[in-house]
């Protein structure tokens, strides 16, 4: 074939040619059709040479083909082998792995309640998942039609299927010049199977120690070539039990928490006095159903020294679940035609079928939220009168799982599909320019079933008719036959409904690109890229119109859930970008690109241009000496501009209150913010939260910086160290709630918490719109935050910079069999941001993250050691977060007398793989995720349920195994 150019000689580092181009043996079967036996001598082979020959390439971060891997920008390529080999069954875990990633921007399994609790995402160097470009074989996918966050148009990782991926290459740092918006931190290509011969079949099940996540995964794959036409194809099956909380040890009481026995019980089931009137004191319960009727309900009697007599659980919480149920199935096809000896059509189709269920576990309702406990005046309250209390009463009442009729009851169902289509023609001019045509179409669907109470039915079931009001408060006699009695499914049933939202987004790309070199210097040849590409992405969300928060009350209104709104909108791209590399001397080039991108959307957003620079130089044969200088861009998201509001309601610190000691802290007096914070203060509280798309964004600015080395110090070993530094000004964000209540306290006492000044008057009046609060002196809800108005805004600046470090070395010997040892380490120098450009620049690098807007990672670290000999590969991998603030940020002692430090240890897991091939065709393979069952970090300061904070990396599923067989025929 002449369609692709010539090899060239290149000296390459034998450890990132193992890394790309050989899978370790016993890892897997060789992509091409040879055993592994024939991979492992061809990689000795390879490694006392020194050197070998290999068609040019393209790796993300260029799309100029080269044979060198390492170029200006580091670079890392993760094989499907070292994939299986590590431990990992999907795409999405390895990607969580990447020490250059986070765990601050949790989504997943364990976010039950949040808005994206079916999906992955990549989120390098903290900056959000927005910020890294995902692509798949160098193409935009279709976005996730529901937003993280509510905000943020996101690529659902976890819909890859490990079965069709060849590889992955990560690029950390700013790339809009060669890929366009997004790719501000990095890229991330997945780049799926286009070459494989002969047939692959390998059946895989699991479970985990502790019980529940029973898995089981079929992948077939196979490929076959002919004269003028190559097909890959590949199925993949995977169905996966859940895990609940109460199957982790840890998790299934609150008494096995920091405080042991000294635990108090969850407040299932308690009707609060608001004032000290009648038989009580304000905050203690008013009816207590005793004991028995506790049992009842499956809750426990519990004398607690605030509230009085209450109903309470040491077991609710734990019926949620911790591992979605999720069953896909997913088919690729890729398949090559060879018009003539030059010109080449291809073609691809994937598609992608998942149902997942989560479940919450239990049903919660309480006056809180209650939008029919309706004041004289129109508004509402947490609190009603009752005519038998004689007082205001806020009510709170948890359905457990088997007054829902079982775990699975309160479960939220996902059906999504996504799909996608390409088809090219490349060829070869001019014996020495690559091109290709190509158009793809993606689309992703999305649909949530979850289940909910309808506000009206549930409400008239307890409170019955309203008898007037009291004082402006609407008064109800609580029935309490019903309060004090457990409800059966069938009664449930009576006032529940299942809410369902549905999204769909797609995405069109046309793309041509060339390649080639255009002449040659003393020193080489000049290379060059170009490419023109048109991308048109969609987005339709539709929430259940029951939610909408604005939406006049009937009796089909949904009882306190956050609803993401109504977003539908289009944006096309037209975008025109060109790059060169030029061999300046035999030992220095330099590569250079721009683009010019152009928004056709209702933003602001028109057009922007940006370029990067980058050198490699080699003062010797095993030294390259890099560093690059790039701009960026990211258009706002779709979901910031489209958007047509939404209402939710979030847990907020009325700091106001708080330090000037009035409204729901009028009996507490002033006091400081860290006394303030803690579980069951009054000044925490749930309140409502609008906000709406902002087509008046303009795009986001970054600049990012890189300079490093790789040196391969032997054959077979090599160390490559890169600083980096991001700078990124007009962020798209929210002017979030916790830093407009400081900043409006600020404004009300005349200066912030440390006793820096407040903001100006202006800003202050302006400031005091967004913030409602209810004016109803002498009543509880005196000064209560009713709502926060709340808006996209560009912030002002975030600065982040680092170093990023790894390690490769391979060791052949001749009677021990081969040893490969691979370690990555980032660590994070300083975190600047400001939100507003009048604010002080300030570094949360070391401050915690009640200073902060997002739990700071200082350092991450990942690594494996492989070992082989014969037929038989082990492998152990392991990650390492570091260490991290407590919840309490101070040193101190709980309640129980458990120590806590102001930060946590470092948190390390393991995994273990032990894989025989029996014969050229068979392999078995043994792997132990988790290997010392490390759940979670402990933290005696963190008393409240679950007891650990995920966005500091967990894993409580605990120890699991994995048993699989392979056969290649």
């Amino acid at each position: 074939m002449k369609y692709a150019p010539a090899p060239a000689r290149h000296r390459l580092s034998a450890a990132l040619l193992t890394a790309l181009m050989l899978p370790l043996a016993g890892a897997a079967f060789a992509q091409d059709g040879q055993t592994e036996e024939s991979n492992t001598s061809t990689n000795q082979q390879t490694s006392s040479q020194g050197a070998t020959t290999l068609d040019r390439v393209s790796v993300v971060g260029s799309r100029i083909k080269r044979s060198e891997i390492e170029g200006p920008a580091p670079v890392m390529v993760i094989t499907r082998a070292e994939i299986d080999r590590e431990g990992f069954q999907t795409v999405g875990d390895m990607l969580q792995t990447l020490s250059q990633n986070t765990t601050s921007s949790f989504t997943g399994d364990l976010g039950v309640t949040g808005f994206t609790p079916n999906a992955q995402v990549v989120n390098l160097r903290n900056l959000g998942p927005g910020y890294t470009l995902t692509l798949i074989n160098g193409r935009r996918p279709a976005q996730y039609p529901q937003p993280y966050n509510r905000d943020n148009n996101i690529v659902n990782v976890a819909a890859i299927p490990s079965s069709i991926v060849e590889r992955i290459e990560v690029l950390t740092g700013g790339a809009s010049a060669i890929y366009g918006s997004d790719a501000v931190a990095g890229v991330v290509n997945i780049v799926l199977r286009e070459n494989y011969d002969g047939n692959f079949v390998r059946l895989t099940t699991g479970t985990t120690a502790e019980g529940g996540g029973d898995s089981v995964n079929l992948e077939f794959t196979g490929g076959k070539t002919g004269d003028r036409w190559s097909a890959v194809w590949a199925f993949q099956y995977s169905d996966r039990e859940p895990v609940f909380a109460d199957q982790r040890h840890f998790m299934s009481d609150t008494r096995h928490g920091p405080l042991g026995d000294l635990a108090a019980p969850s407040l299932s089931h308690i009707a609060i006095r608001g004032a000290n009137v009648g038989d009580g004191a304000v905050g203690t319960n008013a009816f207590f159903p005793g004991a028995a009727a506790c049992e009842a309900m499956n809750m426990v009697a519990y004398k607690s020294a605030t509230r009085g007599d209450i109903c309470g659980s040491f077991t609710t919480s734990a019926s949620r679940s911790i591992s979605n149920k999720r069953q896909f199935y997913s088919t690729y096809g890729y398949g090559t035609f060879d018009i003539t000896d030059t010109t080449r059509l291809f073609a691809s189709a994937n598609y992608y079928s998942t149902k997942a269920k989560s479940s919450g576990g239990t049903e919660f309702w309480g006056t809180s939220g209650d939008r029919f406990n309706t004041t004289a005046s129109g508004g509402t309250s947490v609190y009603y009168y009752d005519t038998q209390a004689r007082n205001f009463l806020q009510l709170q009442r948890i359905f457990t799982p088997q007054e829902l009729g079982g775990p699975e009851a309160a479960s939220t169902l996902y059906d999504e599909y996504s799909y996608d289509v390409a088809a090219g023609i490349q060829g070869v001019f001019a014996d020495r320019f690559d091109w290709e045509l190509s158009a793809s179409y993606g689309l992703y669907n999305y649909e949530a079933d979850r289940p909910r109470l309808l506000a009206k039915a549930v409400h008239d079931y307890f409170l019955g008719p309203r008898l007037g009001y009291v004082s402006g408060y609407a008064a109800h006699a609580l029935n309490l036959d019903r309060w004090n009695s457990p409800i059966t499914p069938e009664i449930y049933r009576s006032f529940a409904t299942r809410v369902v939202n549905r999204g769909e987004s797609t995405v069109s790309n046309v793309n041509f690109n060339v390649s080639g070199d255009l002449f040659e210097l003393p020193a080489g040849s000049v290379g060059f890229a170009g490419v023109l590409e048109w991308n048109r992405q969609t987005t339709d969300l539709l929430s259940d119109p029951r939610t909408n928060q604005l939406r006049p009350l009937d009796d089909q209104t949904i009882y306190n859930l956050t609803s993401s709104g109504e977003t539908h909108g289009e944006r096309d791209r037209y975008a025109i970008g060109a790059e060169v590399r030029v061999p300046i001397l035999n030992s220095l080039s330099a590569q250079i690109a721009a683009r010019w991108d152009k928004y056709d959307d209702i933003s602001d957003v028109d057009a922007a241009t940006t370029y990067n620079f980058g050198l490699e130089w080699r003062p010797a044969d095993r030294l390259l000496v890099r560093g690059s200088y790039a701009t960026s861009f990211r258009a706002p998201d779709m979901q910031l501009i489209y958007a047509q509001g939404a209402a939710s309601y979030s847990s907020i610190l009325d700091e106001y209150a708080c330090r000037a000691g009035v409204g729901v802290a009028q009996a507490l007096g002033p006091r400081t913010r860290t006394q303030c914070n803690v579980t069951g203060d009054p000044t925490i509280y749930q309140s409502q939260t609008l906000i709406a798309g902002n087509p008046g964004l303009k795009e986001e600015e970054g600049e990012s910086w890189t300079a490093g080395f790789v040196w391969d110090i032997v054959d077979d070993m090599s160390l490559s160290v890169d600083w980096y530094r991001i700078r990124l000004k007009d962020a798209a964000s929210q002017f979030d709630a916790g830093t407009l209540l400081q900043r409006e306290a600020a404004c009300r006492l005349g200066t912030y918490a440390d006793g820096s000044p407040a903001p100006d008057n202006a800003f202050c009046q302006s400031l005091y719109g967004l913030i409602t609060r209810i004016d109803a002196p002498g009543t509880p809800d005196h000064l209560r935050i009713q709502r926060i108005n709340n808006s996209y805004i560009n912030t002002a600046l975030q600065d982040t910079t680092g170093i990023d470090a790894s390690y490769k070395y391979r060791l052949n010997t001749d009677r021990l069999g081969s040893f490969n040892f691979d370690l990555s380490y980032s660590l994070q120098l300083s975190n600047k941001f400001k939100q507003e450009p009048t604010d002080d620049l300030v570094d949360y690098r070391d401050l915690p993250p009640s200073q902060n807007y997002w739990y700071p990672e200082r350092s991450r670290a990942r690594g494996s050691v492989s070992w082989m000999y014969g037929d038989w590969t082990t492998t152990v991998f392991g990650t390492r977060y570091g260490s991290a603030w407590s919840r309490a940020e101070v040193a101190g002692r709980n309640s129980a007398g458990g120590y806590y430090g102001p930060r946590l240890q470092p948190y390390m897991l393991y995994n273990l793989t032990l894989a025989k091939k029996f014969g050229p065709n068979v392999q078995a393979q043994l792997q132990v995720v988790n290997v010392l069952d490390n759940q979670y970090r402990e933290d005696n300061s963190y008393t409240a349920y679950p007891f650990f904070n995920p966005w500091l990396g967990a894993d409580p599923l605990g120890r699991r195994y994995y048993v699989s067989i392979a056969y290649r025929f």
